[in-house]
């Protein structure tokens, strides 16, 4: 809380107009908004739900290591510590995914206020960097060694992190700077579409349980695509990375064995042949880099991006 109500004072900076137009969403959706801002003339999002964009920050209850670094880490990982671990209950291969069939998913449970979301020019007045990490936790008032100071220095080691071969990433503080790495990615010029995970029933997410695949609405190629993660931290940061290669983004609707009924978001990834043989989903999958697809679900404070021309 003592964090919390530093961060609120220390920036009470006067927001510019595209922070006002932000907060002025409220409980709207962050994903139809975040649409609108970088395709403003696409048409035919095909985005339901009105479920507030959750971020994942420092404040959450769990304080366990963040979805994102299961995925991206190249960690060595024991059996018995994957079956402990319902977070990582995520992956599948493409194979697998068949309309009836049940599967064992977990969906993180988090939140956001709208505090969380800095503009550009407040972002960039903020260091953010290793190399500051104990002037970071003095100014937050966030104790050395707390879980809160733990989730800070994981999220600057990853953000800090080398692309692998053939990846374009940022660590991006603002929406504008989201804009911004997309544009790069793209090209100014192209509409883009933006696709998450929505919950469309009040539910107890936060649960690893059984869904039913109901429905496979969309199966999307898209070699070229953006993918956003929020790490925890005070404030809003979005790690967002790109790799050409050969992808499929796949829209699955899931039924929960407690009535959550959810549009879920995946990517399958159909090439793994340049994979660390480290990858976590390797050892969940039971397969080698190469031999299989390897797909996951995201969460719903999760996002991507793609070219609306794919989806034509």
């Amino acid at each position: 809380m003592k964090a919390k109500q530093k961060h609120e004072i220390g920036y009470s900076i006067e927001a510019n107009t595209f922070t006002k137009q932000v907060m002025a969403f409220g409980f709207a959706s962050w994903v139809i908004f975040l649409h609108l801002f970088l395709a403003p003339d696409a048409k035919g999002d095909g985005v339901r739900g009105a479920n507030v964009l959750r971020l994942n920050t420092v404040d959450d209850d769990t304080h366990e290591l963040h979805h994102h670094d299961h995925m991206h880490q190249d960690h060595g990982h024991h059996s018995s510590s994957i079956q402990k671990d319902p977070q990582l209950m995520v992956f599948f291969m493409i194979n697998d995914l068949k309309v009836g069939k049940m599967m064992p998913i977990y969906f993180p449970n988090r939140h956001v206020t709208p505090y969380h979301i800095l503009s550009k020019h407040e972002a960039d007045k903020i260091p953010f960097s290793l190399a500051v990490f104990p002037n970071l936790l003095d100014w937050f008032s966030i104790s050395p060694g707390s879980p809160q100071a733990i989730a800070m220095e994981n999220t600057l080691k990853e953000c800090e992190v080398k692309p692998i071969k053939g990846e374009t990433k940022l660590c991006a503080t603002s929406l504008e700077s989201v804009y911004e790495f997309t544009s790069e990615i793209f090209g100014s010029d192209t509409q883009i579409k933006t696709l998450t995970t929505t919950h469309l029933k009040k539910s107890t997410v936060g649960l690893l349980q059984n869904y039913k695949v109901l429905e496979i609405s969309q199966n999307i190629p898209s070699p070229k695509l953006v993918a956003c993660h929020t790490m925890p931290y005070p404030y809003a940061v979005f790690y967002c990375h790109s790799q050409e290669s050969e992808n499929k983004v796949i829209m699955v609707s899931l039924e929960g064995e407690d009535g959550d009924l959810v549009e879920a978001l995946s990517v399958c990834h159909m090439d793994t042949s340049q994979w660390s043989r480290n990858h976590v989903s390797f050892s969940v999958l039971g397969v080698e880099p190469g031999t299989s697809s390897v797909c996951h679900f995201f969460p719903s404070d999760n996002f991507v991006f793609i070219p609306l021309s794919a989806t034509m």
